[in-house]
């Protein structure tokens, strides 16, 4: 800090001079961290979920929503498999189409089951607080409260068998999906 000579009190703006030594400082610490062999590494944690036949292919009709409990069976990990008829994000099968997503709202927890619009492709509108869902947008919020997207249930299609083997996203109420707090 320097000295405002006008009044004799510090100025906590800073200097030119300042600004260059810090930027330099930093310049140098990237440049330091970026050279081989300096960093270690560091092993990522990935949560292993289980993998779970959920329905079948032949079996889903456009816009008929079927429910499910995944990652566990605790009444937060309802979720709902749709073929939306057409093409969504994290979508499966030949026509990209089949996608599924927990169903409760991930701003308060608010019941989604049954607020599913065939029309729009959209789950909502929350009963609390009015938020609603792009589904082929991997549950993208579309209007209301909520700020993050609905967790999406990762599937696999082994022949016509659809399994849950994940999600993407963090259920209501949760600090981690695999840990039920009901």
């Amino acid at each position: 800090m320097e000295r405002d000579h006008a009044c004799g009190r510090l100025n906590p703006c800073i200097s030119r001079r300042t600004l260059l030594k810090g930027s330099g400082a930093a310049l140098v610490s990237t440049i330091f961290l970026s050279i081989p062999g300096l960093k270690q590494a560091v092993a990522a944690q990935v949560a292993r979920y289980p993998r779970k036949k959920i329905g079948t292919l032949s079996s889903l009709q456009v816009n008929q929503p079927q429910f499910f409990n995944y990652p566990d069976d605790t009444p937060s990990a309802v979720s709902m498999l749709v073929k939306l008829g057409v093409p969504a994000g994290g979508g499966i099968g030949p026509e990209q189409d089949v996608v599924a997503f927990n169903t409760l709202c991930p701003h308060m927890g608010g019941p989604l089951m049954g607020m599913y619009q065939k029309e729009d492709q959209a789950l909502g509108p929350c009963p609390f607080h009015q938020s609603t869902f792009d589904l082929t947008k991997h549950g993208m919020v579309i209007s209301g409260h909520a700020t993050e997207s609905l967790p999406q249930v990762l599937l696999e299609l082994d022949g016509d068998d659809i399994y849950a083997v994940g999600m993407i996203g963090l259920i209501f109420g949760r600090y981690d999906n695999l840990v039920s707090q009901a």
